[in-house]
C-alpha cells in the first residue's frame, strides 16, 4: 500500500512540473533551454538581454530578444510567464 501512496504521489509531483510555466525573469539557462525552439545561444541571449534591459514586462517582450522570432513565440507563449 505504501508503495502505491509514494508512486502516486511521485506521479503528481512531475504531472505538476510538466504544467509549471517557465519564468522568463528568473530562469536559468538550462530551464529555458527545455522550451521548443530555445538552444544554448537563444538561452542566452535571453539571459543577456533581462540583465541589459531588466526583466520582461511582458511575454511579448521576447520578440526583442536576438533570435526570437514571431514564429518561436508562438511555440513558447502558452508555456512562459513574467508572473512572480
Amino acid at each position: 500500500m505504501k508503495k502505491v501512496f509514494f508512486t502516486l504521489i511521485f506521479l503528481l509531483f512531475f504531472a505538476t512540473a510538466a504544467f509549471a510555466k517557465v519564468n522568463i525573469n528568473t530562469a536559468t539557462a538550462q530551464e529555458l533551454t527545455a522550451l521548443p525552439g530555445i538552444g544554448p545561444a537563444k538561452a542566452e541571449a535571453i539571459i543577456q538581454y533581462r540583465e541589459a534591459n531588466g526583466p520582461f514586462k511582458a511575454v511579448d517582450e521576447l520578440n526583442k530578444v536576438k533570435g526570437i522570432g514571431d514564429k518561436i513565440l508562438g511555440k513558447i507563449k502558452d508555456e512562459i510567464t513574467i508572473d512572480k
